[in-house]
């Protein structure tokens, strides 16, 4: 018989009884918090179909988006935690396209979240120094992480951005360019000076820069320096070798933030080198204070034909490249 109080259903199979325990929680803790969170019933039946009821429809799509995000969390890292579940019922809820995160331009925009993937991006921002965002083409790594610095800009929590590139070039050498150092340097920082354009004026981008308030630097320029009181935003870290990555995370001072984006899938360094990014994220999983962040598909906001190029090449990706 339908429960008249909760009469809108979903159902979701899951892949086997280990990944609907998974999904519970200890003592169906993680159950519960949807439960209370959007006043759903969560009930499983046959060990790994989740039945999902709600008293409305949203409360019933809110419950499988959920989920199904904390499906994808546990897949990638074969565990869910508390915190896990709380950004993801955060952002759910209310953390994405219909509400802002946190002030972050000066255009009246705000750094909002479009996907449950991108609320967990922010959310790790906002809760460890150090966070590695692994994600494919189009889904926000770099403007998220330049917005978020330019909100603790604005706020006073640092007094510094640092935004760095590795010179790596797909297919050329950069001593082939036209050009000095700067002009062959500056296609390389292009993206992170077009994120800055889009949140902040450009007479302020100017001043800032002009100041030094904002830096746009080449990774090999970042050696010997220690930043204190900087959101200091390593971009294309993929192309970072290993060597490169611990110069660059040990950069780090007092009350300085730290992020790190790439993407797996655009390695341009020699095939007998590792990525320093892939490196990364083995290596430091399992320090607290540090957030992983992968990124899927499903997040990426570009053109709707972004993701369909994304998954027509990702077919005929060499699959030893994705060493992490």
């Amino acid at each position: 018989m339908a429960d008249t109080q909760f009469p809108f259903t979903r159902t979701l199979t899951l892949d086997s009884r280990e990944e609907a325990t998974a999904l519970g929680g200890p003592r169906d803790q993680f159950a519960q918090a949807v439960r209370d969170a959007l006043g759903v019933k969560v009930v499983t039946r046959e060990g790994d179909v989740l039945r999902l009821a709600g008293k409305t429809d949203e409360a019933a799509d809110q419950a499988v988006r959920v989920f199904e995000q904390l499906r994808h969390i546990y897949r990638k890292h074969g565990k869910l935690t508390a915190d896990d579940v709380k950004a993801v019922i955060e952002v759910v809820k209310g953390g994405d396209a219909r509400g802002p995160a946190a002030p972050a331009a000066d255009h009246g925009k705000y750094l909002r979240p479009r996907t449950d993937g991108q609320g967990r991006y922010v959310q790790a921002m906002k809760q460890n120094d150090v966070v590695l965002c692994v994600g494919p083409a189009g889904t926000g790594k770099t403007y998220l992480a330049v917005g978020w610095a330019v909100t603790l800009l604005k706020s006073g929590a640092v007094k510094k951005i640092v935004l760095v590139r590795p010179a790596v070039e797909a297919g050329e050498r950069l001593g082939y360019l036209p050009g000095d150092l700067k002009e062959k340097i500056n296609p390389y920082l292009r993206p992170l000076f077009d994120s800055l354009a889009d949140l902040l004026d450009p007479g302020t981008v100017e001043k800032y820069m002009a100041s030094e308030v904002i830096e746009i630097v080449p990774l090999a320029y970042m050696r010997g320096r220690t930043l204190s009181s900087a959101c200091i935003i390593l971009d294309e870290g993929q192309n970072a070798t290993v060597a490169q990555m611990k110069m660059f995370l040990t950069r780090m001072g007092f009350s300085s933030k730290v992020i790190v984006t790439g993407d797996m899938t655009q390695v341009d360094l020699p095939r007998t080198i590792r990525s320093g990014l892939a490196d990364a994220v083995q290596r430091l999983k399992d320090i607290p204070g540090i957030g992983l962040i992968h990124l899927a598909d499903s997040d990426i906001v570009r053109n709707p034909l972004v993701q369909k190029i994304v998954n027509a090449y990702e077919e005929d990706a060499p699959k030893p490249r994705k060493r992490d």
